[in-house]
């Protein structure tokens, strides 16, 4: 004997269960139209759609609209722990309006970036969230070029008129730096990251700039080309071998930190009593390491929900001056830095 197949819950049932009309249901369960609703009728649509078992037809909702609720995200490194917090600052704010977030991890490589930028038109994405950038950055143009909002994240580029929110960069380098040269350090060393970003650029630029101020040498600077653990061991190394009078590092993120660390550990050196070792972003789990590093906070969640809530506003309509907020960072100090060694 064969089955009769299931019929399909229509928003029609849920409005004949809560006795409604079917619009006040749709409006119910659309998170970014529910707060017309009070939320007494949104508590009973929500228990008489579970238990029907009614989920709202997304797509078929897109098409009649005409619109996604969609995002793209390209991330450069999912891999690096920095990210993640903001994937989840932008995720959260976003679903909270209804939009759909789709990521899309790029390996820092252009050619990706643009396939996914490519994968994600084809979605009729309504925006995107650009955590990428180079300072010089054709997917920033072609945005611009195609009309597609836009809202740079944790990196900038060389350019006005547009969105971003970053760091402070000045700030979290000059925090660590009088930390340093309060424990009398003077020879002090810049693991910079890739000087083609915003982040490693600002950070280096920052560096020199503030120990100019302070009349102590600025030769000591090695840039690497990834933001990784093994260019911060190989950044190191080479910095010894040319000078070794230096006693502290300022690395250009945690992962180049650690990579300096981890030189120093095969070298036979220690950390901070030979060499105090600071680093920029404090990724996950720092504070059990043993020493546990030094490092500038950055406001990750936040810094991904506050472009996120400027991009919905920049898709919503509101026409405002494109703006970059800098975000400040904070010190943590740990035990990767102490007083300067002779």
């Amino acid at each position: 004997m064969t089955r009769k197949p299931k019929r399909k819950v229509t928003i029609r049932d849920v409005a004949d269960l809560v006795g409604v009309h079917h619009s006040t249901v749709s409006r119910a369960l659309s998170p970014n139209k529910r707060d017309k609703i009070s939320p007494a009728v949104v508590k009973k649509v929500e228990r008489a759609a579970k238990k029907l078992g009614y989920f709202p037809n997304i797509v078929a909702s897109s098409l009649k609209q005409n619109r996604s609720y969609a995002f793209g995200v390209l991330i450069p490194d999912l891999m690096n722990p920095v990210f993640p917090p903001i994937i989840r600052g932008i995720q959260d704010t976003a679903e909270a309006v209804g939009y759909t977030v789709i990521t899309a991890n790029t390996d820092d490589e252009e050619e990706k970036e643009r396939s996914a930028l490519r994968m994600m038109q084809g979605r009729s994405i309504e925006g995107m969230l650009i955590l990428t950038a180079r300072r010089e950055d054709p997917i920033v143009e072609e945005c611009i070029e195609y009309d597609i909002p836009f809202v740079l994240v944790n990196r900038n580029v060389d350019r006005e008129g547009v969105n971003a929110v970053v760091i402070d960069e000045d700030f979290g380098i000059r925090s660590v730096l009088d930390h340093l040269i309060s424990l009398k350090h003077t020879r002090i060393a810049h693991v910079a990251g890739p000087q083609h970003t915003s982040t490693g650029y600002q950070r280096a630029k920052a560096f020199t700039e503030y120990l100019r101020i302070h009349n102590l040498p600025t030769d000591l600077v090695e840039t690497t080309k990834k933001f990784t653990i093994e260019e911060g061991r190989r950044a190191f190394r080479k910095m010894l071998a040319a000078d070794n009078s230096f006693t502290a590092v300022v690395a250009g993120n945690d992962l180049l930190a650690l990579g300096c660390m981890e030189a120093m550990n095969e070298m036979g050196l220690l950390v901070p009593e030979n060499i105090s070792i600071t680093g920029y972003d404090d990724i996950l789990f720092l504070e059990r390491m043993s020493p546990a590093l030094t490092t500038v906070q950055v406001p990750k969640y936040e810094m991904g929900s506050q472009a996120t809530k400027t991009l919905l506003e920049m898709v919503g309509g509101e026409t405002t001056a494109p703006v970059v907020l800098r975000m400040q960072p904070r010190l943590v100090i740990r035990n990767s830095t102490a007083i300067a060694s002779r």
